[in-house]
């Protein structure tokens, strides 16, 4: 076999999207772990490999991510329209989060298939979870490098936070061009370089994913049979309804109907394109034109507002996503034996709130906020590898659930500024309120 013919091998193997060669080392590990039966669990030091790596990357990943999150919403710049978008984005992936955990905890998947291998006593061997009082507390870090050194996410989501937007203000309060101001952008720019060679280096874990993930899914289906397969039905189901949920009440009845006092058919009819292609494509950069396109031709809304709020969304609102972490750490926990509190929970909440603004834009973002979550509430890693398989269907649905939202909170906010005509468009004829016909302005 010549070079060229492996090079080219390799390059069309590197053609296929990697979380589809991540599915498929998911069924071919599954169908070895089910046809070799306990051999088939050597392979495990493979798939530890493949956790130790995600691991690894999960202190850089909020550091660099949220200190640049904090550089490009720089709350001096908001103005009106900002701060409502970006608050309305937070209040939303909030109530997402409190959804996925009450389906969760009605439904309980993952319960029946209890894993009594490494994977369950790791989580078993976790330290207590402190009271809600003490949740809070321990947001604050006493030594911001003694927390990063023992993964005390919350911590150091929040010293990531508070450094990054000390420097903000720094740097707008310092005369552009003077020593403090240039130090800052120095300062912003290792942060950005940071932050680029952390996602190279995920581009590798990812790469790797495919062997690890056949190896654990190899050695999980070894020890449990077919018993995964229900649970995995679940899970689907789980976040299947919570996503009904948020659409039908959080967006449609409460925003749409609620709020704006316009007819959710008529909005779904406007969105309607923007949201077929997020679950075709599963990515809300990638639906973007299509989302803005709905925004200016269908809902009538300005672009002063949607050119702002749209782009902003694609990068920070991640319901759908932050959805899942509830859902996930839940079935994680029930897989492993383990009840989590309403501290826990709650604790649940929090980091996926910070964390989906973070990590929105990191290749495999679903994955590396998989990871941080976990580790906030001690669940186990290797867990991460029992939900890849059918990740390319939950996230079908997620990026839905995403971009639904960031029309609805689009629309919510040029209603509030006058910045939408709801005499033409999808919304004439409907008999709703149209008094919010746009009178120009621009002190945004």
């Amino acid at each position: 076999m010549t070079n060229s013919t492996v090079h080219g091998a390799w390059q069309r193997y590197r053609s296929v999207p990697i979380i589809y060669r991540i599915a498929t080392a998911f069924v071919l590990g599954s169908i070895v772990g089910l046809v070799v039966g306990e051999p088939a669990t050597n392979l495990q030091p493979l798939g530890d490999l493949f956790v130790r790596l995600l691991k690894m990357v999960i202190i850089p990943i909020v550091v660099f991510t949220l200190i640049m999150a904090a550089r490009n919403l720089s709350p001096q710049n908001l103005g009106k329209v900002g701060g409502q978008v970006i608050l309305l984005y937070l209040f939303t992936t909030m109530i997402a989060i409190g959804i996925g955990l009450v389906v969760s905890n009605v439904i309980d998947p993952g319960v029946g298939l209890l894993l009594e291998d490494a994977m369950a006593k790791s989580a078993v061997e976790t330290k207590e979870s402190p009271g809600l009082g003490q949740v809070f507390l321990n947001i604050v870090p006493e030594n911001p490098f003694g927390a990063m050194a023992e993964g005390q996410i919350l911590s150091v989501i929040f010293f990531a936070l508070a450094f990054g937007v000390g420097l903000t203000f720094v740097r707008d309060e310092a005369e552009v061009g003077s020593s403090v101001y240039n130090g800052v952008e120095t300062i912003f720019d290792a942060v950005e370089a940071g932050a680029e060679v952390t996602f190279k280096i995920v581009w590798g874990v990812m790469e790797y994913g495919v062997i690890g993930v056949f190896a654990l899914m190899a050695a999980l289906f070894a020890q449990t049979g077919t018993e995964a397969i229900f649970s995995l039905f679940k899970l689907f189901a789980t976040l299947a309804i919570a996503i009904g949920l948020q659409i039908s009440v959080v967006y449609l009845l409460i925003i749409v109907s609620g709020l704006v006092g316009q007819s959710p058919v008529a909005f779904l009819r406007g969105g309607k394109d923007a949201m077929m292609t997020a679950l075709s494509i599963r990515s809300s950069s990638g639906t973007l034109p299509v989302t803005m396109s709905n925004a200016d031709e269908n809902l009538k809304i300005d672009q002063e507002v949607y050119s702002f709020s749209l782009p902003l969304g694609a990068t920070i609102n991640m319901d759908g996503t932050a959805m899942y972490l509830g859902i996930a750490a839940i079935f994680t926990a029930n897989v492993v034996g383990r009840s989590l509190t309403m501290a826990e929970q709650l604790s649940v909440l929090v980091t996926a709130l910070i964390a989906s603004i973070g990590t929105a834009g990191v290749p495999g973002a679903s994955i590396v906020m998989m990871t941080v979550v976990f580790t906030q509430v001690g669940l186990p890693i290797q867990a991460i590898a029992l939900v890849l398989g059918i990740d390319p269907l939950l996230d079908r649905m997620r990026t839905m659930n995403n971009i639904t939202g960031d029309l609805a909170v689009t629309t919510l906010v040029a209603k509030w500024n006058d910045a939408i005509d709801f005499s033409t468009g999808v919304w004439a004829g409907e008999g709703a309120d149209t008094g919010g016909v746009r009178t120009p302005t621009t002190d945004d």
